[in-house]
């Protein structure tokens, strides 16, 4: 008999959208050029002073599209970046106060920036569970988000996490078919216990007539356990829209995302999500609230132990006062500091790659990290399959040595796309995004350090999300924020640029 192991599964096979254009220039550059020489053969038609006269200011201005960063962009996006930065720091956009004591009406603790003008609403599924439906007035979307308890990869056999993967694959397919989905995330949070659970659980149950000794024992355990230990909690939000051309009230919406919610849920189950509910108005709230102001989880927690909650409504869980920097964004008690993925791990990985991004980190108060998806429907996933398997094979055919290498690996690499989507493989657009939260300003060098050493174990590139640190921080929040429904730029044109 072989006592050979089998080996593991492993994973990969994702690349950047492939850009319009002639190289670096992009759609809107290769449009630039061919425009340009078109004009310069006009005016070398007058003399060839004229056409050297054209040719020159056409360089100057094209050339910037050919630099580019680690993460694309080129200078002109790094120029737009800071004089956007400096136009919203000269009107005070970076500075953030609410409540009573603000020159805001209602004196209310909304959440700023691209959530100040979100409302929240509730519903009852199909099982009569409550659930909050945050509806965000600019773009017409509503969001619901759902709670997980995952049950984890300890002593849990190689096999199942296979399977387990295998099923969350199929999950995030199935949301390509999902009606009028814009998009979804999942976001995983760990912060230290603040030992307010253990000492709910176990303080009520010690008898008053119990052994001075067993009772000494039992609150050295209430007092020195949750110095070790952690809270996880995981969150999936889903962003619908509304079809053009149709009117359909909110109450309306609110009846049809009931009737899918019990779907979503039994997938998630079945791909290892544990019990999965949905949250609820007053529960977003919460999340919310401890994200902006993490000193008052405890409280929250204790709220929701002795009285089965707080209370508390959308209006008032955003911060007191908050203040965006070029590197950092303080909220309330905590310091924030956002990372954005420039490259997903290269090669195969595990099933396991991201464990160490994911686990709880000490010296840190809250970490979030979220995984934005895309999902792109069957028809469009065909296209763009098909269109990248021809430029690989047109590359494979024209290059040469180590470039015609390359070329013939990613001419497998999109074979085997192209066949798992034939198979019914969903395709699927994705981001990451790591929020680290601190007591001070002082502590960020430390987590900056052990970020760098968490994104090196998992293989994946980040950058932190300098002068945008306030919207990358409210898109790691389960509230569906997603980003390129927030710009006024379409998102086909952002990846030609």
């Amino acid at each position: 008999m072989s006592t050979d192991a089998a080996p593991r599964p492993t994973y990969g096979n994702w690349r950047r959208p492939r850009r319009a254009g002639l190289g670096p220039f992009g759609l809107v550059g290769t449009v630039g050029v061919f425009g340009g020489l078109v004009i310069t053969l006009l005016a070398s038609l007058i003399s060839l002073s004229a056409a050297v006269i054209v040719c020159i200011p056409m360089a100057v201005v094209l050339a910037p599209l050919t630099i580019r960063t680690q993460d694309g962009r080129n200078v002109y996006q790094l120029i737009t970046l800071r004089i956007g930065w400096r136009r919203r720091k000269a009107k005070g956009a970076h500075l953030y106060v609410s409540g009573p004591l603000s020159a805001r009406p209602g004196g209310r603790f909304r959440p700023p920036g691209m959530l100040n003008k979100v409302t929240a609403s509730e519903g009852r599924d199909a099982y009569d569970r409550p659930f909050g439906v945050l509806h965000h007035p600019s773009r017409n979307l509503y969001t619901i988000v759902l709670g997980c308890d995952p049950d984890g990869g300890s002593l849990v056999d190689a096999e199942q996490v296979d399977v387990w993967v295998a099923l969350w694959g199929q999950w995030l397919a199935r949301l390509a078919h999902e009606p009028e989905l814009r998009g979804a995330s999942m976001i995983v949070e760990t912060a230290p216990d603040p030992g307010t659970r253990l000492a709910n659980e176990v303080l009520p149950r010690v008898k008053s007539d119990a052994p001075p000794v067993a009772r000494e024992v039992m609150e050295e355990v209430v007092e020195r356990y949750p110095t070790a230990s952690s809270e996880m909690h995981s969150y999936i939000t889903l962003t619908y829209g509304v079809r053009a051309g149709r009117r359909h009230t909110k109450s309306e919406v609110i009846d049809d995302l009931a009737i899918r919610i019990p779907g979503l849920l039994s997938g998630l189950v079945a791909a290892g999500g544990g019990s999965a509910y949905p949250l609820s108005a007053e529960r977003i709230a919460e999340v919310v609230r401890v994200a902006y102001d993490p000193a008052v989880a405890a409280d929250v927690l204790n709220a929701r132990a002795q009285h089965g909650g707080t209370g508390l409504e959308w209006e008032d869980a955003g911060p007191a006062a908050a203040v965006e920097t070029v590197s950092s964004y303080q909220h309330d008690s905590a310091v924030s500091r956002t990372w954005l993925m420039t490259l997903a791990p290269r090669g195969t990985v595990q099933s396991s790659v991201l464990r160490g991004l994911l686990e709880a980190t000490s010296g840190t108060r809250r970490k979030r990290v979220a995984l934005v998806y895309r999902p792109i429907d069957p028809a469009t996933s065909a296209r763009i399959v098909e269109s990248d398997r021809r430029s690989a094979q047109f590359m494979a055919s024209s290059g040469r040595g180590m470039m015609k290498a390359r070329a013939a690996s990613e001419v497998r690499a999109v074979e085997q796309t192209a066949a798992e989507e034939a198979a019914g493989a969903g395709l699927v657009e994705f981001s990451l995004m790591l929020t680290v939260t601190v007591d001070t300003s002082e502590q960020l060098a430390d987590a900056t350090a052990t970020v760098r050493n968490l994104t090196a174990a998992s293989r994946v590139l980040m950058r932190p999300a300098d002068r945008m640190q306030a919207a990358a921080f409210t898109c790691t929040l389960p509230t569906g924020i997603l980003p390129w429904e927030q710009t006024l730029v379409p998102h086909e044109v952002q990846e030609a640029l």
